[in-house]
């Protein structure tokens, strides 16, 4: 697991945000990511089964933006800001963070976060 995927994790988890999982046979489930580790994500779905999920079978994990809160977030995203880490927990990489291209009402996918945080066919997310 990468520091990236660990802090973006955490921020999901801690702040219940609703997220799309897209999983490698294509399939979509929903929910919010209530336990995280180095080799799986529990998803927590309201009125359905919780799900535990390998992360080797996961494709792309994306945050579901409702339209209010979809322009701030990508003004912040723009100007170098992770919502929900405080200065002392943002990544000091010295790189700008990638701005998102989610239009508001959009999903912002976590490949257009943070590049390494999504795997492609040929390697999982560590």
């Amino acid at each position: 697991m990468t520091g990236q995927e660990s802090l973006y994790l955490r921020f999901l988890s801690e702040k219940q945000v609703p997220v799309n999982v897209k999983l490698r046979d294509g399939e979509i489930v929903s929910g919010w990511i209530e336990y995280y580790d180095e080799g799986m994500i529990r998803l927590t779905r309201e009125g359905k089964p919780n799900l535990f999920i390998y992360k080797q079978q996961i494709r792309t994990i994306s945050e579901l933006v409702r339209k209010d809160e979809g322009r701030r977030r990508n003004a912040l995203r723009k100007a170098g800001i992770v919502p929900g880490l405080s200065a002392a927990e943002e990544p000091s990489h010295g790189a700008e963070a990638p701005a998102s291209s989610a239009e508001p009402g959009e999903s912002a996918a976590l490949s257009e976060i943070s590049p390494e945080l999504s795997a492609t066919p040929e390697e999982s997310i560590r």
